[in-house]
């Protein structure tokens, strides 16, 4: 397999259901994780359409800091929180359709009621 990345076998505070979300999400390494950070890696997998508590966020700090999730301080936890909450707001709202609103275009036939003359028609000769 030359030129692909190792794929680790697990991460710490990562169960297969996260594991799956992440992979889903493109994040298959602890250095795909890192690159991505914590909060980038937590709203990747919520704009995919998958609802993450914020456990998943602490337990992504917590596997890059390799430890358990619940050792995460909880001056990290409420700067983690208020960074995820500052980028949730930006999404849009998920009860609102993300169209605009759909309009009719009404075409009128000619005045004297019959097809137009096309220049490029041919004769019916």
């Amino acid at each position: 397999m030359s030129g692909a990345r190792s794929r680790d076998p697990g991460l710490r505070n990562i169960g297969p259901k996260s594991s799956a979300w992440l992979r889903q999400v493109g994040l298959h390494t602890r250095e795909d994780l890192a690159a991505a950070g914590p909060v980038d890696a937590y709203m990747r997998v919520r704009r995919a359409g998958f609802r993450p508590s914020m456990n998943l966020l602490y337990a992504l700090e917590g596997a890059l800091q390799d430890c358990h999730w619940q050792e995460i301080p909880d001056a990290r936890r409420q700067q983690l929180v208020g960074e995820a909450q500052a980028a949730i707001a930006g999404l849009p709202d998920p009860r609102r359709p993300a169209a605009g609103p759909v309009t009719t275009t009404r075409h009128d036939e000619d005045v004297d009621g019959g097809a137009q003359d096309w220049p490029d028609a041919p004769d019916g000769d």
